[in-house]
């Protein structure tokens, strides 16, 4: 299967929406994006750790270190009260783009 590219502006809105569900750590939050998307959406670390470091500094998430399940280090991300609201505004900004881009390509 081809890989897809993931829209500009929508990893933000993926990791908040897989934080929304609880803390994970930056491998797991990658994982879980390919699991939901039934294995479509691949998050490289390239992509993904930059994308947490600048949802980090905003203060839409909170990055705390913890134990991995086999006993490593790791940094566990979780969502603020800002990164909740961010979340909505974003899902409700997909809502509408999904939307206009159904009315555009209805068949008539």
């Amino acid at each position: 299967m081809a890989k897809i590219e993931l829209l500009q502006g929508t990893l933000d809105m993926l990791i908040l929406t897989v934080l929304n569900r609880g803390p994970l750590h930056g491998f797991a939050i990658a994982e879980r994006i390919h699991q939901l998307s039934h294995d479509v959406l691949t998050v490289e670390e390239g992509s993904l750790y930059p994308s947490l470091y600048r949802m980090e500094r905003k203060g839409w998430i909170k990055a705390e270190w913890g134990q991995s399940i086999n006993n490593r280090k790791a940094k566990y991300y979780r969502l603020t009260k800002a990164g909740q609201k961010q979340l909505e505004t974003e899902n409700e900004g997909w809502e509408r783009m999904c939307t206009a881009i159904a009315h555009v390509t209805q068949r008539a």
